[in-house]
Protein backbone atom coordinates (compact mmCIF):
# COMPACT_ATOMS: atom_id res chain seq x y z
CA UNK A 1 0.00 0.00 0.00
CA UNK A 2 1.12 3.64 -0.30
CA UNK A 3 2.77 5.19 2.67
CA UNK A 4 -1.08 7.19 2.81
CA UNK A 5 -2.82 4.67 2.56
CA UNK A 6 -1.33 2.36 5.54
CA UNK A 7 -1.59 5.47 7.67
CA UNK A 8 -5.58 5.75 6.77
CA UNK A 9 -4.98 2.11 7.24
CA UNK A 10 -3.66 1.92 10.73
CA UNK A 11 -6.30 5.35 12.05
CA UNK A 12 -9.63 4.75 10.19
CA UNK A 13 -10.24 1.01 10.58
CA UNK A 14 -12.96 0.23 13.59
CA UNK A 15 -14.99 -2.15 14.78
CA UNK A 16 -18.58 -2.52 15.59
CA UNK A 17 -18.39 -4.58 18.86
CA UNK A 18 -16.92 -1.43 20.41
CA UNK A 19 -19.52 0.97 19.97
CA UNK A 20 -22.87 0.72 22.51
CA UNK A 21 -26.53 1.46 21.00
CA UNK A 22 -27.28 3.56 23.73
CA UNK A 23 -24.52 5.76 23.20
CA UNK A 24 -24.24 6.61 19.59
CA UNK A 25 -28.26 7.35 20.60
CA UNK A 26 -27.09 9.93 22.91
CA UNK A 27 -25.23 11.33 20.39
CA UNK A 28 -27.83 11.63 17.59
CA UNK A 29 -28.26 15.33 18.59
CA UNK A 30 -31.56 15.32 16.58
CA UNK A 31 -29.90 13.81 13.34
CA UNK A 32 -32.41 10.98 11.60
CA UNK A 33 -31.14 7.85 10.99
CA UNK A 34 -32.43 5.42 8.33
CA UNK A 35 -31.71 2.26 7.16
CA UNK A 36 -32.47 1.01 3.56
CA UNK A 37 -32.51 -2.69 1.95
CA UNK A 38 -32.56 -2.57 -1.60
CA UNK A 39 -34.67 -6.32 -2.10
CA UNK A 40 -35.29 -8.20 -5.14
CA UNK A 41 -36.70 -11.85 -4.44
CA UNK A 42 -35.48 -11.61 -0.43
CA UNK A 43 -38.76 -13.09 0.95
CA UNK A 44 -36.23 -15.69 2.78
CA UNK A 45 -34.52 -13.31 4.60
CA UNK A 46 -35.74 -9.82 4.72
CA UNK A 47 -38.20 -10.18 7.63
CA UNK A 48 -35.71 -11.27 9.71
CA UNK A 49 -33.26 -8.56 9.20
CA UNK A 50 -36.07 -5.95 9.63
CA UNK A 51 -37.15 -7.65 12.72
CA UNK A 52 -33.94 -7.64 14.10
CA UNK A 53 -33.42 -4.24 13.56
CA UNK A 54 -36.82 -3.37 14.62
CA UNK A 55 -36.81 -4.84 17.77
CA UNK A 56 -33.06 -3.78 19.31
CA UNK A 57 -32.41 -0.33 17.04
CA UNK A 58 -36.01 1.00 17.60
CA UNK A 59 -37.58 -0.48 20.10
CA UNK A 60 -34.80 -1.48 22.79
CA UNK A 61 -33.11 1.97 21.85
CA UNK A 62 -34.68 4.48 19.47
CA UNK A 63 -31.38 4.26 17.44
CA UNK A 64 -33.01 4.28 13.96
CA UNK A 65 -35.60 6.65 12.76
CA UNK A 66 -36.98 4.30 9.76
CA UNK A 67 -36.04 1.35 8.36
CA UNK A 68 -36.94 1.21 4.72
CA UNK A 69 -37.46 -1.70 1.61
CA UNK A 70 -36.74 -0.59 -1.80
CA UNK A 71 -38.71 -3.94 -3.72
CA UNK A 72 -36.80 -4.12 -7.11
CA UNK A 73 -39.75 -5.76 -9.03
CA UNK A 74 -40.17 -9.23 -7.13
CA UNK A 75 -42.01 -11.54 -8.05
CA UNK A 76 -42.37 -13.06 -4.64
CA UNK A 77 -43.88 -11.84 -1.58
CA UNK A 78 -40.46 -9.61 -0.84
CA UNK A 79 -42.51 -6.41 0.13
CA UNK A 80 -45.33 -7.95 2.25
CA UNK A 81 -42.88 -10.09 4.43
CA UNK A 82 -40.78 -7.14 4.84
CA UNK A 83 -44.04 -4.92 5.61
CA UNK A 84 -45.62 -7.19 7.94
CA UNK A 85 -42.25 -7.35 10.04
CA UNK A 86 -42.32 -3.49 10.01
CA UNK A 87 -40.33 -1.65 7.44
CA UNK A 88 -41.88 1.04 4.94
CA UNK A 89 -41.91 -0.32 1.46
CA UNK A 90 -41.75 1.45 -1.76
CA UNK A 91 -41.57 -0.19 -5.25
CA UNK A 92 -38.58 1.02 -7.21
CA UNK A 93 -40.18 1.11 -10.54
CA UNK A 94 -42.58 3.96 -8.47
CA UNK A 95 -40.17 6.50 -7.22
CA UNK A 96 -39.46 9.24 -9.35
CA UNK A 97 -42.24 7.86 -12.37
CA UNK A 98 -40.58 10.71 -14.54
CA UNK A 99 -37.50 8.99 -14.10
CA UNK A 100 -38.36 5.66 -15.48
CA UNK A 101 -37.01 2.42 -14.09
CA UNK A 102 -33.87 0.36 -15.21
CA UNK A 103 -32.90 -2.79 -13.49
CA UNK A 104 -29.88 -2.53 -11.17
CA UNK A 105 -29.20 -2.58 -7.82
CA UNK A 106 -27.79 0.69 -8.00
CA UNK A 107 -30.81 2.58 -9.37
CA UNK A 108 -32.71 1.22 -6.38
CA UNK A 109 -30.03 2.36 -3.92
CA UNK A 110 -30.54 5.82 -5.56
CA UNK A 111 -34.42 6.03 -5.56
CA UNK A 112 -34.03 5.27 -1.87
CA UNK A 113 -32.68 8.73 -1.64
CA UNK A 114 -36.08 10.33 -2.62
CA UNK A 115 -38.06 8.66 0.03
CA UNK A 116 -36.07 8.07 3.19
CA UNK A 117 -35.31 11.21 5.81
CA UNK A 118 -32.25 10.38 6.98
CA UNK A 119 -29.43 12.42 7.68
CA UNK A 120 -27.64 9.57 7.58
CA UNK A 121 -28.48 6.70 5.70
CA UNK A 122 -26.64 3.34 6.15
CA UNK A 123 -27.73 0.65 3.19
CA UNK A 124 -27.60 -3.23 3.97
CA UNK A 125 -27.86 -5.89 1.86
CA UNK A 126 -31.54 -7.75 2.11
CA UNK A 127 -30.15 -11.59 1.24
CA UNK A 128 -28.33 -11.43 4.86
CA UNK A 129 -28.70 -14.86 7.18
CA UNK A 130 -27.98 -14.91 10.73
CA UNK A 131 -28.19 -11.39 10.96
CA UNK A 132 -26.88 -8.96 13.11
CA UNK A 133 -28.08 -6.20 14.27
CA UNK A 134 -24.61 -4.61 15.26
CA UNK A 135 -23.89 -4.39 11.61
CA UNK A 136 -26.31 -1.14 11.51
CA UNK A 137 -25.02 -0.36 14.59
CA UNK A 138 -21.50 -0.11 13.56
CA UNK A 139 -21.91 1.73 10.39
CA UNK A 140 -23.75 4.38 11.63
CA UNK A 141 -22.21 5.09 14.80
CA UNK A 142 -18.52 6.64 13.21
CA UNK A 143 -20.49 8.95 11.24
CA UNK A 144 -22.68 9.53 14.91
CA UNK A 145 -19.82 10.11 17.04
CA UNK A 146 -17.14 11.67 14.62
CA UNK A 147 -18.13 15.04 12.23
CA UNK A 148 -15.27 14.82 10.11
CA UNK A 149 -16.72 11.29 8.56
CA UNK A 150 -18.87 11.44 5.45
CA UNK A 151 -19.00 8.14 4.53
CA UNK A 152 -18.10 4.43 6.21
CA UNK A 153 -17.58 1.05 4.54
CA UNK A 154 -18.25 -2.65 6.22
CA UNK A 155 -15.70 -5.12 6.19
CA UNK A 156 -16.19 -8.63 7.16
CA UNK A 157 -14.82 -12.62 6.75
CA UNK A 158 -16.87 -14.11 4.01
CA UNK A 159 -18.16 -17.81 4.15
CA UNK A 160 -17.98 -19.90 0.92
CA UNK A 161 -20.44 -22.35 1.24
CA UNK A 162 -19.36 -24.67 -1.70
CA UNK A 163 -22.39 -27.13 -1.56
CA UNK A 164 -20.66 -29.82 0.77
CA UNK A 165 -19.46 -27.66 3.60
CA UNK A 166 -18.71 -24.41 4.40
CA UNK A 167 -15.40 -22.51 3.72
CA UNK A 168 -14.38 -20.07 6.79
CA UNK A 169 -13.52 -17.46 3.87
CA UNK A 170 -13.52 -17.26 -0.10
CA UNK A 171 -17.38 -15.47 -0.35
CA UNK A 172 -15.75 -12.88 -2.28
CA UNK A 173 -14.45 -13.98 -5.80
CA UNK A 174 -15.34 -10.74 -7.20
CA UNK A 175 -13.42 -9.06 -4.95
CA UNK A 176 -10.34 -10.63 -4.82
CA UNK A 177 -10.19 -11.05 -8.83
CA UNK A 178 -11.95 -8.23 -10.34
CA UNK A 179 -12.10 -5.31 -7.83
CA UNK A 180 -8.90 -5.23 -5.90
CA UNK A 181 -6.57 -5.64 -9.12
CA UNK A 182 -8.75 -3.06 -10.72
CA UNK A 183 -8.19 -0.85 -7.26
CA UNK A 184 -4.82 -1.16 -6.65
CA UNK A 185 -3.70 -0.23 -10.14
CA UNK A 186 -5.60 2.69 -10.90
CA UNK A 187 -6.83 3.70 -7.56
CA UNK A 188 -4.04 2.87 -5.16
CA UNK A 189 -4.99 5.20 -2.45
CA UNK A 190 -8.29 2.69 -2.13
CA UNK A 191 -5.94 0.01 -1.13
CA UNK A 192 -6.60 -0.35 2.30
CA UNK A 193 -10.78 -1.25 1.81
CA UNK A 194 -10.83 -4.71 2.75
CA UNK A 195 -14.35 -5.53 1.30
CA UNK A 196 -14.46 -2.92 -1.47
CA UNK A 197 -17.78 -4.67 -2.85
CA UNK A 198 -19.62 -4.94 0.49
CA UNK A 199 -23.06 -4.11 0.25
CA UNK A 200 -22.94 -2.51 3.69
CA UNK A 201 -21.71 1.06 4.29
CA UNK A 202 -23.52 4.31 5.37
CA UNK A 203 -22.89 8.03 4.42
CA UNK A 204 -24.20 11.54 5.30
CA UNK A 205 -27.27 12.63 3.24
CA UNK A 206 -24.85 15.32 1.84
CA UNK A 207 -22.31 12.80 0.27
CA UNK A 208 -24.71 10.86 -0.76
CA UNK A 209 -26.83 13.66 -2.86
CA UNK A 210 -23.47 14.94 -4.55
CA UNK A 211 -22.44 11.76 -5.85
CA UNK A 212 -23.94 9.87 -8.88
CA UNK A 213 -25.25 5.97 -8.64
CA UNK A 214 -23.89 3.89 -11.07
CA UNK A 215 -27.11 1.57 -12.28
CA UNK A 216 -25.94 -1.82 -12.03
CA UNK A 217 -23.65 -4.27 -9.75
CA UNK A 218 -20.91 -1.30 -10.40
CA UNK A 219 -22.13 0.74 -7.96
CA UNK A 220 -20.55 -0.10 -5.05
CA UNK A 221 -16.79 0.71 -6.98
CA UNK A 222 -18.30 3.92 -8.37
CA UNK A 223 -19.49 4.72 -4.67
CA UNK A 224 -16.18 4.15 -3.45
CA UNK A 225 -14.07 6.23 -5.85
CA UNK A 226 -16.21 9.27 -6.43
CA UNK A 227 -16.90 9.68 -2.92
CA UNK A 228 -13.34 9.33 -2.20
CA UNK A 229 -12.94 12.35 -4.93
CA UNK A 230 -15.52 14.41 -3.14
CA UNK A 231 -14.43 14.59 0.68
CA UNK A 232 -11.06 12.40 0.22
CA UNK A 233 -9.92 9.60 2.27
CA UNK A 234 -9.86 11.34 5.36
CA UNK A 235 -13.28 11.49 5.55
CA UNK A 236 -13.84 7.60 4.92
CA UNK A 237 -13.81 4.51 7.45
CA UNK A 238 -14.29 1.40 7.72
CA UNK A 239 -15.89 -1.20 10.20
CA UNK A 240 -15.16 -4.58 11.14
CA UNK A 241 -18.69 -5.92 11.59
CA UNK A 242 -17.55 -9.69 12.33
CA UNK A 243 -18.91 -12.23 9.49
CA UNK A 244 -21.35 -11.70 6.54
CA UNK A 245 -23.27 -15.19 5.53
CA UNK A 246 -25.86 -14.79 2.75
CA UNK A 247 -26.72 -16.40 -0.08
CA UNK A 248 -23.58 -17.48 -2.69
CA UNK A 249 -23.77 -16.36 -6.20
CA UNK A 250 -23.09 -18.74 -9.14
CA UNK A 251 -20.49 -18.44 -11.18
CA UNK A 252 -22.60 -17.02 -14.46
CA UNK A 253 -24.64 -14.93 -12.38
CA UNK A 254 -20.90 -13.31 -10.92
CA UNK A 255 -19.67 -13.46 -13.94
CA UNK A 256 -22.59 -10.42 -14.94
CA UNK A 257 -21.51 -8.71 -11.87
CA UNK A 258 -17.64 -8.98 -12.85
CA UNK A 259 -18.37 -7.58 -16.32
CA UNK A 260 -20.88 -4.69 -15.11
CA UNK A 261 -17.33 -3.44 -12.20
CA UNK A 262 -14.84 -3.75 -15.24
CA UNK A 263 -16.84 -1.78 -17.40
CA UNK A 264 -18.03 1.02 -14.81
CA UNK A 265 -14.37 1.05 -13.90
CA UNK A 266 -13.42 2.00 -17.50
CA UNK A 267 -16.41 4.64 -17.65
CA UNK A 268 -14.94 6.30 -14.59
CA UNK A 269 -11.17 6.14 -16.26
CA UNK A 270 -12.65 7.59 -19.39
CA UNK A 271 -13.95 10.40 -17.55
CA UNK A 272 -11.30 11.07 -15.64
CA UNK A 273 -9.31 11.18 -18.45
CA UNK A 274 -6.61 8.57 -17.37
CA UNK A 275 -8.05 6.36 -19.96
CA UNK A 276 -8.22 7.21 -23.83
CA UNK A 277 -9.91 5.25 -26.29
CA UNK A 278 -10.65 4.97 -29.73
CA UNK A 279 -13.72 1.88 -29.68
CA UNK A 280 -15.97 1.39 -26.65
CA UNK A 281 -15.75 -2.25 -24.75
CA UNK A 282 -18.94 -4.65 -25.96
CA UNK A 283 -21.95 -4.35 -23.94
CA UNK A 284 -22.10 -8.36 -24.41
CA UNK A 285 -21.07 -10.93 -22.08
CA UNK A 286 -21.25 -15.16 -23.66
CA UNK A 287 -20.86 -17.52 -20.80
CA UNK A 288 -21.48 -21.32 -21.08
CA UNK A 289 -23.05 -24.11 -19.27
CA UNK A 290 -23.31 -27.78 -20.01
CA UNK A 291 -26.66 -28.61 -22.01
CA UNK A 292 -28.59 -32.14 -21.11
CA UNK A 293 -26.69 -33.65 -24.29
CA UNK A 294 -23.28 -32.90 -22.85
CA UNK A 295 -22.07 -30.46 -25.17
CA UNK A 296 -21.86 -26.79 -24.38
CA UNK A 297 -24.67 -24.16 -24.27
CA UNK A 298 -23.64 -20.76 -25.11
CA UNK A 299 -25.76 -17.56 -23.35
CA UNK A 300 -25.25 -13.96 -23.96
CA UNK A 301 -26.25 -11.20 -22.31
CA UNK A 302 -26.26 -7.28 -21.92
CA UNK A 303 -23.48 -5.61 -19.98
CA UNK A 304 -25.71 -2.56 -18.68
CA UNK A 305 -24.27 0.29 -16.88
CA UNK A 306 -24.54 4.10 -16.98
CA UNK A 307 -24.95 6.65 -14.01
CA UNK A 308 -27.99 8.05 -12.49
CA UNK A 309 -26.96 11.88 -11.90
CA UNK A 310 -26.41 13.07 -8.01
CA UNK A 311 -29.99 13.15 -6.24
CA UNK A 312 -29.30 17.04 -5.14
CA UNK A 313 -29.65 17.68 -8.76
CA UNK A 314 -32.88 16.22 -9.73
CA UNK A 315 -34.37 17.66 -6.45
CA UNK A 316 -33.57 20.79 -7.92
CA UNK A 317 -34.29 19.57 -11.36
CA UNK A 318 -36.36 17.20 -11.89
CA UNK A 319 -36.86 16.15 -15.30
CA UNK A 320 -38.08 13.35 -17.74
CA UNK A 321 -35.91 10.40 -19.26
CA UNK A 322 -33.17 8.38 -17.63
Amino acid sequence: MLPETEAWFRDRSLAARDFDAAAVTAAKNGRRLSVVLPARDEEATVGAIVTALREHLVEAVPLLDEIVVIDSDSVDDTARVAREAGARVYAQSEILPEWGSVPGKGEALWKSLAVTTGDIVAFIDADLRDFDPSFALGLLAPLVTDPSLGFVKGCYDRPLADGATVLPSGGGRVTELVARPLIDAWWPELAGFAQPLAGEYAATREVLERIPFARGYGVELALLVDVWKLVGLDAMAQVDLGTRRHRNSPDVALARMAAQIQRTAWERLVREGRLSTSAEPDHRLTTFTRSGAGTYSPTTTLVETGDRPPMGQVRARPRAGS
